[in-house]
C-alpha cells in the first residue's frame, strides 16, 4: 500500500512540475515530434561533415599525383564518408521525417514505443562518435593501419591489425540496433495505431514506404551484424571465417555484406519514393494515379531487392547459374521502378500544376532517377558489368541513384514539410535558387565520371593516369559549387525557423488557381477514377 502512495506522490509531484524543460526536454524526450526534430538537426550536422569529406576526396583528384592526403587516409575518407551519408545522413533525416509526420498522417497520438524512440536517437551521436574516432585514431603512434577498405568492410584489408577497424565495427553495431529499434517502432505504429477507419490501404503513401523500408532493416540489420561480428572474432580470437589461411571464405563475408548492402539502397530510396507521393498530388492538385498499384509495385521491389545481392559480387567467379539468376532478377527490378516513375507521371498529366521548391526536386528525382535506372540495367548485364566493375562508371551510376533518389527526395519533403514543422513558410526564392543550384553543380559533378569509368579509370584509388584530368577537373569544381550550395540549405533552414511569413493552415492550398486545396497528410484516392474530374473542382 504504502509503495502505491509513494507512487501517486511521486505522479502528482511530476505532474505539478510539468514536463522537462531546457536540454532535459531534449534528453528525455518521447515526444515523436521532437525526437523527429533531433533526427533531422543530427542529420543535416552530418550532410557537412560527410559533405566535407567528399570535399577533401575532389580536392585530391582535381590533379593526378599526390597533392593533400596520403593513400591510407584518401581511402580512410572513402570508407567514412560513404558511411556517414548512409547511415549519419539519409537514414536518419528519413527517419526523422517518419517520426513526425507518421502519427499524424494515420491519426496516432504518437509513436506505439515512446521510450524506445527515444533511445534508437540517442544511440546515433555515440555511434557518430565512434566512427568519427574510427578515422581519427590513425593518428596515434601505435594503433595500426587506418580503415582503408572502402565502405564494404572487406578481408582480408579488413582483418589487418589496427583499432580503426574495431571502432568502426561497434560504431556498425551502435548504427544497427538504432535502426532496428526505430523500424520495429515505426512498423509497430503503423499496425497498431491508426485511427478507427484508417484502413491500410487508406494510408497515405509516404507511411507505406515507411512500413516497407521498416520491414526491410527488420530483416537485413542482424546479417550485417553477424558479419561484422564474425570479422571482429576473426581479428581478436583466432577464428577463421574469412582468413583463407585458416579454412576461411572472404567471399563469405562478401554475401552477409551486400545481403544487407543492396536491400539497404531500397531502404534509402523507399522514403523518397513515399515523399513523392505526398508531393506529385498536392503541386499538380490531383489525386494520385493508381494509389494500389504503388503500394503492389513497392511490395515487389522489397521483395526482389532482398534476392538479388549478389551482382555486386559477379567477377568473384560464381557459377554461370548464380549469375544468370542476379541477372536476371536485376533486369526485373526495373519493372516495378519504371512503372512507379509512369504512376508518378500519370499523376502529373493533365493536372493544375505549380512549380513550387518541393515540386521542382519531384521532377528533377524522376528526370535523373530514371537515367541512373538506365545505367543500373547496363551494370546488371554480366558481360558489361565485368568491364565496368570498380570503375569510376558504377560511382557515378550510384550517386545518380542515391543523391536524386535519395537526397533530393529528403531536400523534397524538407521544403514541403518546413512550414508544419517550424510555422513559418521559407522563402520560395532562395528553395527555387538552391534547386537550380544543386541540380546543375550535382550533375556536373557526376555526369563526367561515366565517361572516366567507361574509360577505364578505376575507382577508390588516390592517383589516376593524365589522360582522366579534364573530367576529374569538372567533376571537382562541380563538387565544389555542389558543396557550396549547402550553405545556402542551411541559410535557409535557419531563416525559416527563425521565423518569415506565417504559415497559413494549408500551405499548399492551390491559392494560385483558386481550386480546392489538398491537406498535408494527403488522403488516399477519392473512389473516381484518376482520368476524370474530381467532383469539387468541376
Amino acid at each position: 500500500m504504502s509503495a502505491v502512495i509513494h507512487e501517486s506522490d511521486l505522479n502528482s509531484e511530476a505532474h505539478h512540475h510539468g514536463p522537462p524543460t531546457g536540454f532535459k526536454r531534449w534528453l528525455y524526450s518521447t515526444n515523436h515530434k521532437d525526437i523527429g526534430t533531433m533526427y533531422l538537426i543530427f542529420a543535416l550536422v552530418m550532410l557537412f561533415l560527410g559533405g566535407a569529406m567528399a570535399m577533401l576526396i575532389r580536392a585530391e583528384l582535381y590533379m593526378p599525383g599526390l597533392q593533400i592526403v596520403n593513400p591510407d587516409l584518401y581511402n580512410n575518407l572513402v570508407t567514412d564518408h560513404a558511411l556517414i551519408m548512409v547511415f549519419g545522413l539519409v537514414m536518419p533525416a528519413a527517419a526523422g521525417m517518419a517520426n513526425w509526420m507518421i502519427p499524424m498522417m494515420i491519426g496516432a497520438p504518437d509513436m506505439a514505443l515512446p521510450r524506445m524512440n527515444n533511445m534508437s536517437f540517442w544511440l546515433l551521436p555515440a555511434a557518430a562518435i565512434l566512427l568519427v574516432s574510427s578515422l581519427l585514431v590513425q593518428f596515434i603512434p601505435g594503433t595500426g593501419t587506418p580503415v582503408n577498405t572502402g565502405w564494404t568492410l572487406y578481408p582480408p584489408l579488413s582483418v589487418q591489425v589496427g583499432l580503426g577497424m574495431d571502432l568502426l565495427i561497434f560504431s556498425v553495431h551502435l548504427l544497427g540496433i538504432s535502426s532496428i529499434m526505430a523500424s520495429i517502432n515505426i512498423v509497430t505504429t503503423i499496425l497498431n495505431m491508426r485511427a478507427p477507419g484508417m484502413t491500410m490501404m487508406k494510408m497515405p503513401l509516404f507511411v507505406w514506404a515507411w512500413f516497407f523500408t521498416g520491414l526491410l532493416l527488420i530483416i537485413i540489420m542482424p546479417v550485417l551484424a553477424g558479419g561484422v561480428t564474425m570479422l571482429l572474432f576473426d581479428r581478436h580470437f583466432g577464428t577463421s571465417f574469412f582468413d583463407a589461411a585458416g579454412g576461411g571464405d572472404p567471399v563469405l563475408f562478401q554475401h552477409l555484406f551486400w545481403f544487407f548492402g543492396h536491400p539497404e539502397v531500397y531502404v534509402l530510396l523507399l522514403p523518397s519514393i513515399g515523399v513523392l507521393g505526398m508531393v506529385i498530388p498536392t503541386f499538380s492538385r490531383k489525386p494520385l494515379f493508381g494509389y494500389k498499384p504503388l503500394v503492389y509495385f513497392m511490395g515487389f521491389l522489397f521483395a526482389l531487392g532482398l534476392i538479388v545481392w549478389a551482382h555486386h559480387q559477379y567477377t568473384i567467379g560464381m557459377s554461370l547459374g548464380a549469375t544468370t539468376y542476379f541477372m536476371i532478377g536485376t533486369i526485373l527490378i526495373s519493372i516495378p521502378v519504371g512503372l512507379m516513375i509512369f504512376n508518378f507521371i500519370f499523376t502529373m498529366w493533365r493536372g493544375s500544376m505549380t512549380f513550387e521548391t518541393p515540386m521542382l526536386f519531384a521532377i528533377a528525382i524522376i528526370l535523373m532517377f530514371s537515367f541512373a535506372g538506365v545505367t543500373g540495367v547496363m551494370l546488371a548485364v554480366v558481360p558489361a558489368d565485368l568491364q565496368y566493375h570498380d570503375t569510376y562508371f558504377v560511382v557515378a551510376h550510384f550517386h545518380y541513384a542515391l543523391i536524386p533518389g535519395a537526397v533530393f527526395g529528403l531536400y523534397a519533403g524538407v521544403f514541403y514539410w518546413l512550414p508544419k514543422w517550424t510555422g513559418h513558410m521559407y522563402d520560395e526564392k532562395l528553395g527555387k535558387i538552391f534547386f537550380w543550384w544543386t541540380t546543375l553543380s550535382f550533375n556536373l559533378t557526376f555526369f563526367p565520371q561515366h565517361f572516366s569509368g567507361l574509360a577505364g579509370m578505376p575507382r577508390r584509388i588516390i592517383d589516376y593516369n593524365i589522360q582522366y584530368i579534364e573530367f576529374n577537373q569538372i567533376s571537382s569544381i562541380g563538387a565544389f559549387l555542389f558543396g557550396l550550395s549547402h550553405l545556402l540549405f542551411l541559410y535557409i533552414i535557419i531563416k525559416t525557423v527563425k521565423g518569415g511569413e506565417k504559415a497559413p493552415a494549408k500551405p499548399w492550398d492551390g491559392a494560385q488557381i483558386g481550386t480546392p486545396g489538398l491537406e498535408w497528410t494527403l488522403p488516399s484516392p477519392p473512389p473516381f477514377h484518376s482520368f476524370t474530374t474530381p467532383p469539387e473542382v468541376k
